[in-house]
């Protein structure tokens, strides 16, 4: 065969591989075989994280946990869930050797070492000299914690009438110094209240957490058990910015009754709304807990999308908080369920579910009201337990594969 023939055909034969290639697409199961599916990242418990306390501490429910700019992770956790016995060292007289009250504020390093701790009602000096009343009061019930892009930290109060209601968010540093305080206990002005707290500060109504956006300064309030609706303030000076309810709509405090499945989709949030995050693209995501979705928004509050979880859960709902993952693009939304007690791995932009990780149990990777979730900048995932869960873990990413559903 002549050498230009060949080379003819050999020509030939590629162009039909190059057409096939172009125009050859994967069937649905293919994709759900060989990709999607199997695709999201898997995670392995690690049961020595985090290590000891020191001082024959004990923690109570974890009601919050956060990772900063280090890489280190905050919890704050509530003194005074710990039972007489779990605090047994404090009884007077003592009735056992061990437990004492933690700070409610930690600081952990990544592989599990204490750095610091302040904060809580069983810390009279700090109380008597870091955080006074009336200027700044502590709340009856710590609900979420966040460490902002100037190592500030944040805290929120859902404590209820029985505690004359917990309608506060704190500003401190790092070091537990008092800075600011966003509304006040005791009083509340519904979803619709611009302002009426100390210094100009908008009332709340039992804020739920707290994110901070480093582009702009302002904080994003999830307010929560009690108010119905995202509030933006300025992070400097806690004055009002902007905020909206479901849909981007304004929010209504009318009684939505109890959550029903088979019910058309309601068109407020519920309480509580129970968490907001922001991600690199500037999208904001929204915990409507009870009714079981994730609402997406611009940071104007314009309604972008939203994504159901488990549509069928009753009781406290499904979707208690989120985070993303580290990648450049942040594929992954991380929704950590305590009424089914499962880590949701969604695909961040459409919502698809991708797996779960974790199960309802007491043994270490098994989860009992998992709470809140926080992951570092190497994809570890650090989680939060309240009921009697009292406990915080921290899950190491161990590549891709298929997931427990």
């Amino acid at each position: 065969m002549p050498r230009w023939v060949r080379y003819a055909y050999l020509g030939a034969t590629a162009l039909v591989l190059v057409v096939a290639i172009g125009v050859w697409r994967p069937s649905p199961e293919e994709v759900d075989a060989r990709g999607r599916g199997n695709s999201a990242p898997r995670f392995e418990v690690d049961p020595f994280w985090p290590k000891p306390f020191p001082n024959d501490w004990q923690i109570g429910q974890v009601g919050g946990i956060a990772v900063d700019s280090r890489d280190h992770i905050w919890i704050i956790q509530r003194q005074r869930t710990l039972t007489e016995d779990e605090a047994g060292a404090e009884q007077d007289p003592p009735r056992s050797d061990c437990c004492r009250y933690a700070p409610a504020v930690m600081e952990f390093d990544s592989r599990g070492n204490f750095i610091q701790g302040w904060g809580g009602p069983f810390d009279p000096g700090f109380l008597e000299s870091r955080c006074v009343e009336p200027e700044c009061q502590w709340p009856a019930g710590e609900h979420g914690i966040f460490v902002d892009h100037n190592d500030f930290v944040w805290i929120a109060g859902n404590g209820g009438p029985q505690d004359n209601g917990d309608h506060m968010v704190l500003k401190f540093t790092r070091r537990g110094d008092f800075v600011m305080q966003i509304g006040a206990r005791g009083m509340t002005g519904g979803s619709n209240a611009t302002e009426g707290g100390p210094n100009g500060t908008p009332l709340l109504g039992r804020p739920a957490d707290v994110e901070v956006d480093p582009v702009t300064n302002e904080a994003y309030i999830a307010d929560g058990y009690q108010n119905k609706r995202v509030i933006v303030v300025d992070a400097s000076t806690g004055l009002y910015k902007r905020h909206w309810g479901a849909y981007g709509e304004t929010p209504s405090d009318d009684d939505l009754g109890p959550y029903d499945p088979n019910a058309p989709v309601a068109r407020q949030f519920r309480n509580p709304v129970h968490c907001v995050r922001i991600a690199d693209d500037g999208l904001v995501y929204v915990c409507d807990r009870v009714n079981n979705r994730i609402q997406v928004f611009q940071k104007n509050g314009e309604f972008v999308t939203e994504f159901f979880v488990e549509r069928d859960t009753l009781g406290n709902g499904s979707t208690w908080d989120v985070d993303l993952s580290p990648d450049r693009r942040q594929r992954f939304l991380y929704n950590p369920d305590g009424e089914n007690n499962y880590v949701w791995i969604l695909e961040r932009l459409s919502g698809e579910i991708l797996g779960t990780f974790g199960r309802n149990g007491r043994y270490a990777g098994q989860f009992h009201w998992v709470h809140n979730l926080a992951v570092d900048s190497k994809g570890n995932i650090y989680t939060a337990e309240v009921d009697t869960g009292k406990r915080a873990q921290k899950f190491v990413p161990k590549g891709r594969g298929k997931q427990d559903r």
